[in-house]
């Protein structure tokens, strides 16, 4: 039975019975088969499809915030209590709200900061380098990649999980960037890297430009993060207050999946003429 992104999301928190992110609706959404999407933001369409519900219908919003990011449904408000600490414990990146009451907000949350996606440890080994290439990320696992080769911001090179290097893609996209460290004097001393990226991402996987709304206070959240993410000081288990930005799982490029499938072929047919 095809159900409408809303119907998908109540059906998943209705099975859950508790507080869920909406990284976690959405993947459990598409997981279950519950709606079939071909595009490329599926977290960013869960959250604007319940927060666009509590802004307009209030108090008849099937849904209610009990955290950043964290809803439930409103008809299982008395159960939220005893779970919330759970759950928002379990989610390092959204920080627990300071009573553990469920609160309907009536505006949307509006993310104000610079950076308006990021990637976190991808390997190097995933890409095809060249002078343009294609860097595929996901929301989620089923839905469509994104090429981030375009992407303009920052990002930083590690050897294994120490950091080697940080840079801009300013006037060059994030792809030749990290093509021309390939092959310059870093080209050996690193396997990983991060990127946050300052344009956004549209439902059909376009890399678009949002003018920036910055004020001090997203200004300072969003270098703290940054140094959290880059440093990883022990004592910090989140990227820092107020700052949230839709993080993108690394793809291996179709071409690399194409050789991995035809040196798989020619393994098993040299194995079967040395059987012959």
């Amino acid at each position: 039975m095809s159900m409408s992104w809303r119907e998908a999301i109540e059906k998943v928190l209705q099975e859950a019975d508790r507080p869920l992110h909406y990284a976690e609706i959405s993947e459990q959404v598409l997981s279950r088969g519950y709606y079939r999407t071909e595009g490329a933001t599926p977290d960013a369409t869960v959250n604007a499809q319940i927060t666009t519900s509590i802004k307009y219908e209030g108090d008849k919003s099937p849904f209610v915030k009990v955290g950043r990011g964290i809803y439930a449904l409103r008809s299982a408000e008395s159960n939220i209590t005893p779970t919330i600490a759970k759950v928002t414990n379990a989610l390092p990146t959204s920080p627990a709200p300071e009573k553990a009451e469920p609160t309907a907000v009536t505006d949307i949350e509006t993310d104000e900061s610079v950076i308006r996606c990021l990637g976190m440890y991808w390997q190097r080994d995933m890409v095809v380098w060249r002078n343009d290439p294609r860097i595929f990320g996901k929301q989620q696992a089923l839905s469509k990649p994104v090429d981030f080769g375009g992407q303009r911001g920052i990002y930083i090179l590690y050897d294994h999980h120490t950091v080697v290097y940080v840079g801009r893609s300013v006037d060059r996209p994030l792809g030749r960037r990290l093509f021309e460290h390939t092959i310059d004097r870093l080209g050996s001393r690193w396997n990983r890297f991060s990127w946050f990226g300052l344009l956004d991402v549209t439902d059909d996987g376009k890399l678009v430009e949002v003018p920036p709304k910055v004020t001090l206070p997203t200004l300072i959240s969003t270098l703290e993060a940054l140094l959290i993410e880059a440093l990883e000081p022990p004592q910090n288990r989140k990227r820092g207050d107020d700052f949230s930005v839709m993080e993108y799982i690394q793809d291996i490029d179709p071409e690399l999946r194409e050789r991995e499938i035809q040196n798989t072929l020619r393994t098993i047919e040299q194995k079967l003429r040395g059987q012959s």
